[in-house]
């Protein structure tokens, strides 16, 4: 049991050591790949971490309904995004301008993250724009595939560039 619980608190840990691996790279831009740099996709992706944990903790278990969704279906089972389909919400956009010291508080704060929602009932969730209602199961999951689906991106960008 405790070793299935820690691999539960790391399991975006070689995602968070890429990111900072990336930070070097935070200006680096290719049009081809995308209209923006490493660094906003690299703080996009902490911000949708953190807000998906917050998120998970604020909700009250009870008042989750199990809940069907082509769309999640069909991504879940794929794995990725196709790239430039969705927009991101306002709330884990990047401001105008990116602090490196901000994107390695970022990290931090997405680890804490993390580790809170492990404690969280099963029933904890938030609303997706896409995939409606994910519980923290689904969430998990979801917070796997938008986290290497970015990484991919930056590499892609770094490759190119």
């Amino acid at each position: 049991m405790a070793k299935d619980k820690k691999s539960h608190l790391s399991f975006l840990d070689p995602e968070f050591s890429k990111i900072a691996s990336y930070i070097s790279h935070r200006d680096a831009i290719n049009p081809k790949v995308s209209k923006v740099d490493v660094a906003w996709h690299l703080d996009h992706m902490l911000k949708t971490v953190i807000v998906i944990c917050k998120s998970l903790e604020a909700s009250k278990p009870e008042e989750y309904k199990s809940n069907f969704n082509f769309t999640r279906t069909v991504i879940y089972a794929w794995g990725d995004f196709p790239r430039g389909v969705a927009k991101s919400p306002r709330v884990v956009r990047p401001p105008d301008v990116i602090l490196t010291e901000d994107l390695h508080l970022q990290i931090a704060a997405a680890k804490e993250g993390l580790k809170t929602i492990q404690e969280l009932d099963e029933n904890a969730h938030f609303d997706h724009p896409y995939f409606s209602k994910l519980n923290k199961k689904q969430s998990i999951r979801f917070l796997k595939i938008h986290t290497r689906h970015h990484l991919k991106i930056v590499r892609d960008i770094i490759k190119k560039s």
